[in-house]
């Protein structure tokens, strides 16, 4: 953008040093890169969203969703969905209790943060079902327990926590899930830095054993209004995404308001559960980028060291400027139906980062051939 291009893609191969995961291999991977300048975030969907759509139409017998993709915010992602990248696939929701549950006297959620989902037609369940979604919580989700009930005729209520539910509460979380006769509705109370990702993952978990999940179709979106800062583990505020982006409400944002409620002009794209990319409207602004760092706890001095490059060039005058980069290895990953990214890698690397074709990186060892000792 600084050298006067307007528009650009390409295919090019990156270097991720990062643990390898079901949708991410370590060392090498291919993304689909694209920028424009002067273009707002609204441009770069509907580019994209084209893209998108084309290419998994053409190279899948599935249905895709059509455009536009629903935008879904962070903070909407993560109470409705429990993840910044949610399968749309699955129709459970995730609501938020805690007000209902107030003034409990029940101890389990005395001072916790409440969410719930409502799931409905389980009356041909048995007990042993919920058992083994209470087993799920505490094992492999993190929670410390998983509370249920189910709704029967006359709204009379069954299960492990009926009898801590007074009428007002009934009413009010009747009104709140929209539970009808033969629902069920489960119960995740933890802390509030803990319970969303937790429900997520009870939340896929119900999608997968009550076979939910409509196998037979693509659903994008777009996670928009990431915050720009979080706190680190060690309490100190810190980057949540992209360090480059453009702050909602530019200088003025970065000068008047809480970090943590500042917001960002960056976005994901999410298919079936599965993070394609993350983009942003880029921060070209010297002034607003050594604002930014600042609040981060970083010095000017640190941007032009260890940033020089794009310090520099922004220097000489940078348009706005947009874009994103699809991970192509994960697209093939969903056109394919593999739920490993190494199954449509020619030559993956283990989880190492190791190349065992090439025996890539190794340890310098002596080898000998015919008698002749060489060193490799």
């Amino acid at each position: 953008m600084v050298s006067g291009i307007d528009k650009y893609f390409q295919i090019a191969p990156c270097f991720r040093d990062e643990d390898a995961r079901a949708d991410r291999a370590p060392g090498e991977f291919y993304q689909l890169d694209m920028e424009m300048a002067f273009a707002t975030q609204e441009d770069v969907f509907e580019v994209m969203e084209k893209v998108m759509y084309d290419t998994f139409t053409t190279f899948s017998k599935k249905k895709v969703a059509e455009y536009p993709f629903p935008r879904i915010t962070y903070r909407d992602a993560m109470l409705k969905y429990g993840s910044d990248k949610p399968d749309l696939r699955n129709p459970l929701i995730i609501q938020d209790a805690t007000e209902i549950f107030k003034n409990t006297e029940f101890n389990a959620f005395k001072n916790k943060t409440i969410r719930v989902i409502c799931v409905p037609d389980v009356s041909s369940e048995t007990r042993r079902f919920f058992d083994e979604m209470v087993s799920f919580a505490t094992e492999s989700a993190g929670a410390k327990g998983l509370a249920w009930i189910k709704v029967l005729e006359g709204e009379t209520l069954q299960g492990s926590i009926a009898k801590f539910i007074d009428e007002d509460t009934k009413k009010k979380l009747l009104e709140l899930t929209n539970a009808k006769v033969n629902s069920a509705i489960f119960f995740i109370a933890d802390a509030e830095n803990s319970v969303s990702k937790i429900a997520g993952e009870i939340r896929k978990e119900l999608g997968r054993r009550l076979n939910l999940i409509d196998e037979n179709i693509f659903k994008f979106c777009w996670i928009i209004d990431f915050p720009m800062y979080e706190l680190s583990d060690e309490g100190k505020i810190d980057f949540c995404h992209n360090p480059f982006s453009m702050p909602q409400g530019g200088l003025e944002a970065l000068e008047t308001k809480e970090p943590l409620d500042i917001l960002a002009y960056q976005y994901d794209i999410v298919c079936n559960g599965i993070e394609l990319s993350s983009g942003a409207v880029r921060n070209h602004d010297t002034e607003l980028m050594v604002k930014a760092f600042e609040i981060a706890g970083y010095t000017k001095a640190d941007i032009e060291e260890k940033f020089r490059a794009l310090f520099n060039a922004f220097q000489y005058g940078a348009p706005p400027h947009a874009g994103i980069a699809p991970g192509v290895d994960r697209m093939l990953m969903l056109l394919t139906d593999e739920i490993n990214i190494r199954s449509v890698i020619a030559f993956p690397m283990n989880s190492k980062a190791q190349d065992l074709l090439m025996g890539s990186p190794r340890k310098s060892y002596r080898r000998t051939i015919k008698g002749c000792s060489y060193k490799t």
